[in-house]
């Protein structure tokens, strides 16, 4: 693996973990300041587009207050060039108390050694019933 794809690979690796710290700060320092988010689920064929730092922001906080038990698991990472990806189970209790387990894959841009773009796919599962 070439040095630079390393590098890319550990940003993706730091932001998973601060992803599942809940740790905003954490994720928005490995994202440029005009980063573009695409959900995984939305009325457009990408999804639902956010763009910029503020609305990524209230994105993941809204996401930590409504499923404060939210991690993403299971996470893999690998990059070429200025792309990443990484593959994961997202994992939460809604606010109703069903269970969402689902596996995913982010694919992503790199400007000046940032995330500049963010492609979630999810796949699409039943909500699972509370226990």
């Amino acid at each position: 693996m070439s040095a630079e794809n390393q590098k890319t690979t550990e940003l993706l690796e730091q932001l998973f973990a601060a992803f599942n710290r809940h740790d905003i700060e954490g994720v928005m320092a490995c994202m440029t300041d005009d980063v573009v988010f695409e959900g995984a689920a939305g009325p457009e064929a990408y999804g639902n587009r956010l763009e910029g730092a503020d609305a990524v922001v209230a994105a993941f906080v809204n996401v930590w207050t409504t499923m404060p038990d939210v991690q993403w698991k299971n996470d893999r990472h690998f990059a070429v060039g200025d792309r990443g990806v990484s593959q994961w189970t997202f994992c939460a209790t809604t606010p109703d108390g069903r269970r969402i387990e689902a596996d995913g894959v982010d694919l992503f841009t790199l400007k000046g050694g940032k995330l500049a773009l963010k492609q979630a796919f999810r796949k699409d599962r039943p909500l699972l019933d509370p226990q």
